[in-house]
């Protein structure tokens, strides 16, 4: 069902499937489809690696920036090859565990999958496995660079040197970076590590970059817009001027074209509205203009298209744009652009192209957008700019003071991903006082004898507290199952309200429920899908409206028990973000539904931090029991967790 390659893809599966070195940049930069296709291809031809040491390696290496986009490119691999030879791939995603790296066997693979820290941790132990290795894949370039900058330049000079020797005379050598932005590393990528690369740009932006466009931001108010546009453009150059003045309304493009005639420049215009048309314009634009001459043409971005201006050598935003449309306008000076990487080390002289965007109390909207562009493309920041998207991100943060707590901030004490994250970051007293934690363990913290029964993940669980004199949930839970066990009990619900309680049968056991979502209802059927909350577990699930029975109100009173748990100290290793389902398994088989003892630390809403969380084992014969392992120690042994000692006082800063 694939329709043929898009835009990007276009232009990178040939240099790619002719074993050429390629830089792609592009919106679509983290699909791993710009690669695949024609890395298959290449391997398909056996006969390229006839001069290889006949020894065991792989030819192709790919290099993701996280455990879960390598399974993805090892999932689609998989699927893939089915169409070519056996190529035999692996995953190879390693923690900190030096038997675990000695153990991996690599015989006949030919394309490992895997990220930066894990296949360092595998040369220490497999130091030939460069020997064989002609293409090597770097999938979303700019996060690479950004979390592993170090390991990703030690595994470049390690491939640089394995291929200098003469045998590697005749076969084929290859890198390929992909991704979504320009990083400032990949200029060194290129220069050196690369042959005669091609790079493809398709995101404008970006490629404005790569092109050394100067980027001017000048803060000035919405009324002092002209005048500023004004003194910009009374410069005097000996080259020819070719200056295009972006607006955002026909209105405003009127407006700047009268302010320009009466100050006697000389300006063109076109918007929908206007009376030239663009074959009259580009006539003029394309004249043959003596040196120091400057041409100057207002439009608005509906007319860019048509137009197809690419040899300007100055934009002024005149309106603030978005970044997509920032990156069209630019694309306006892309003849201009700088098509030789410079040598970083020396200070850089800007090419013609030149970006002027004028700041003004008005553009609130895509400040932030345009903030982190110009970071990346290392312009000069007004603290104006800095200023306004600071308050811009208070406004937002704001705006979600009413959503959840943020998952990353309780479970690591850090969310990387703060500006496009939809939850909360700041502590409202309203929805995060204390629910279903016993008063007294609030009041005098310490240790607690809990049930995990819902696994998240290697840190995460909901469960109970339970209670070691008296189980009032034991009790009511023993009350409900007795209750439904005569036939006349199981009343179905006619009409089902959500956040209303219900009982649920799940094979011989009976639950409290809350209904958190009603499908829509279908004409036909009698009956329709209801997702549900357990209660007392903390689970989610999705039934069936009948399936639902009606609760009597003296199972209601026990409020909700569900509490949900954070173990504290410990994150995944390698600046990983979730945790590796190999840990969240082994901890999922370890601990749920055994007791265990735990130390509250801080409690938040419906959380509780805990810090030991030990599991222990009851002797009955002996009347009492024994710490049986400590949560976060398991989590440490399996290498893939590392420590976190500033969690609960990042959580406490809040």
């Amino acid at each position: 069902q694939f329709l043929g390659p898009n835009f990007t893809e276009s232009y990178c599966w040939p240099p790619v499937a002719r074993g050429c070195d390629v830089v792609a940049i592009s919106y679509q930069g983290n699909d791993p489809f710009l690669y695949i296709p024609p890395v298959l291809t290449f391997l398909q031809s056996g006969s390229c690696y006839k001069a290889l040491p006949n020894r065991n390696g792989p030819l192709a290496l790919i290099l993701c920036p996280g455990w879960k986009k390598a399974q993805l490119v090892f999932e689609l691999l998989k699927t893939y090859e089915r169409c070519s030879r056996q190529l035999h791939p692996m995953l190879i995603i390693l923690g900190q565990n030096k038997e675990e790296a000695r153990s991996v066997k690599i015989r006949g693979c030919e394309v490992i999958v895997t990220t930066p820290y894990s296949l360092l941790r595998l040369f220490e132990h497999h130091s030939l496995l460069f020997c064989r290795l002609c293409h090597l894949v770097l999938d979303e370039i700019e996060v690479l660079f950004s979390d592993a900058t170090k390991q990703v330049f030690t595994i470049l000079d390690c491939y640089k040197k394995a291929i200098i020797t003469e045998e590697w005379e005749y076969s084929p050598h290859q890198i390929i970076a992909v991704g979504t932005r320009w990083n400032k590393h990949i200029a060194q990528l290129i220069k050196e590590f690369m042959n005669d690369p091609y790079i493809v740009i398709t995101a404008m932006e970006e490629a404005s970059i790569y092109g050394n466009v100067q980027q001017v931001v000048r803060p000035c108010t919405n009324s002092e817009r002209t005048d500023v546009l004004l003194k910009i453009l009374d410069f005097t150059h000996d080259n020819l001027q070719k200056v295009l003045v972006f607006t955002n309304s026909v209105n405003e493009a009127e407006m700047v074209h009268k302010a320009l005639k009466s100050n006697s420049i000389f300006s063109l215009k076109i918007h929908k509205e206007s009376k030239f048309n663009f074959k009259y314009i580009l006539e003029q634009w394309t004249k043959k203009y003596s040196s120091g001459i400057h041409v100057v043409l207002v439009l608005t971005d509906d007319c860019m298209q048509s137009l197809g201006i690419t040899d300007a050598t100055c934009v002024i935003h005149f309106g603030f744009p978005s970044p997509r449309i920032f990156g069209q306008r630019l694309h306006s000076m892309s003849d201009n652009f700088c098509k030789v990487i410079k040598d970083s080390s020396v200070d850089q002289e800007y090419t013609k192209a030149r970006s002027v965007i004028l700041l003004t109390e008005n553009s609130a909207c895509h400040a932030l957008g345009i903030l982190r562009y110009l970071q990346r493309a290392e312009a000069e920041i007004p603290p104006e700019l800095h200023d306004f998207t600071s308050k811009m991100l208070e406004d937002e943060e704001d705006k979600k003071f009413s959503r959840p707590l943020c998952a990353y901030l309780k479970t690591f004490g850090i969310c990387k991903n703060r500006t496009v994250c939809p939850d909360r970051h700041q502590i409202n007293l309203q929805i995060d006082v204390p629910q279903n934690i016993p008063d007294k363990i609030i009041q005098t913290p310490g240790c607690v004898t809990i049930l995990p029964l819902h696994i998240v993940n290697a840190t995460n669980y909901f469960g109970r507290i339970v209670d070691k004199q008296k189980d009032q949930y034991t009790t009511l839970a023993e009350e409900i199952n007795e209750y439904f066990k005569k036939p006349s009990n199981k009343i179905s619900v006619k009409n089902v309200e959500k956040l209303a309680f219900y009982g649920l049968c799940e094979k011989t056991l009976f639950h409290r429920v809350q209904v958190i979502e009603i499908s829509p209802k279908e004409d036909e059927n009698l009956f329709f899908n209801v997702k549900i909350q357990y209660i007392d577990e903390g689970r989610t699930s999705q039934v069936q409206s009948y399936q639902l029975l009606h609760l009597p109100a003296r199972f209601q009173c026990l409020p909700p028990q569900a509490v949900e748990f954070v173990v504290c100290r410990v994150k995944p290793v390698d600046n990983e973000m979730e945790w590796n389902p190999k840990v969240t398994h082994y901890i999922h088989h370890k601990i749920k539904g055994k007791l265990h003892e735990a130390k509250i630390v801080h409690t938040l809403g419906n959380t509780a931090w805990v810090d030991p969380m030990v599991g222990i084992e009851l002797l009955s014969d002996l009347k009492m029991s024994v710490n049986e392992y400590n949560v976060r120690s398991e989590i440490l042994s399996t290498g893939l967790g590392t420590d976190n000692p500033d969690h609960i006082t990042q959580l406490q800063k809040l």
